[in-house]
């Protein structure tokens, strides 16, 4: 896959710093921070580090560059976001996190929107299934987890099904390692491009960024 950088529309050459089982919250940052949101958090990093899944946010790493960018960058390293709303979240927050969670979907990222009790699904996401923080929060949050660890599966599966596209192939399984972080997926990804003849390929070209994974 070819990324288009957000704020020049220009390819990236360079190579991304993946995070293998690492969730990226989508949520406010800025303080006052409601309690309802602090509780919420808490309880996801929580049961996540219990699943051996870090969690980082805008604020987990300074780069002292551009924001945005900066954002783009930590999306396309993980393979999990998480978005965290509640009706009390202002205009502009929310138009940041759903920017963000778009930007995860058109990636190809596993997502999950966890809303408060109040809060209404706006129309474009009313068919995406997502957790409400109420009495089954916990139980349908383990049920989540468990499903994306399963998709490390069916990509890994689907990597190997896939025929004379090699491309395609060491993008699934780039996707199964982020989320399982099985390193042997990383072998796996260079017989392909081995097998696909490659080897002759600029080292900033699609396919050498790709198997660094």
């Amino acid at each position: 896959m070819i990324f288009y950088r957000p704020t020049d529309g220009d390819p990236q050459t360079t190579r991304i710093q993946y995070r293998p089982r690492t969730c990226f919250l989508l949520t406010q940052l800025g303080y006052p921070v409601p309690d309802i949101l602090a509780h919420i958090r808490e309880e996801i990093t929580s049961y996540l580090g219990q699943r051996e899944i870090s969690v980082i946010d805008a604020n987990s790493v300074v780069t002292g560059r551009d924001f945005l960018l900066k954002i783009w960058n930590l999306i396309l390293s993980v393979p999990l976001g998480i978005a965290i709303v509640h009706e009390g979240m202002k205009e502009q927050t929310l138009a940041n996190i759903f920017y963000e969670l778009g930007m995860m979907h058109a990636y190809g990222k596993e997502t999950l929107v966890v809303k408060s009790d109040g809060f209404k699904i706006s129309s474009d996401l009313v068919r995406t299934e997502y957790v409400t923080y109420d009495q089954n929060f916990h139980t349908n949050i383990e049920r989540y987890i468990d499903t994306f660890f399963e998709q490390a599966k069916y990509y890994r599966l689907v990597s190997r099904q896939v025929e004379k596209n090699p491309l395609l192939a060491i993008d699934y399984l780039k996707r199964a390692y982020l989320i399982s972080g099985d390193t042997s997926m990383r072998e796996e990804a260079i017989d392909i491009f081995n097998a696909a003849s490659l080897k002759n390929r600029a080292r900033n070209s699609v396919e050498m960024l790709l198997i660094d994974f």
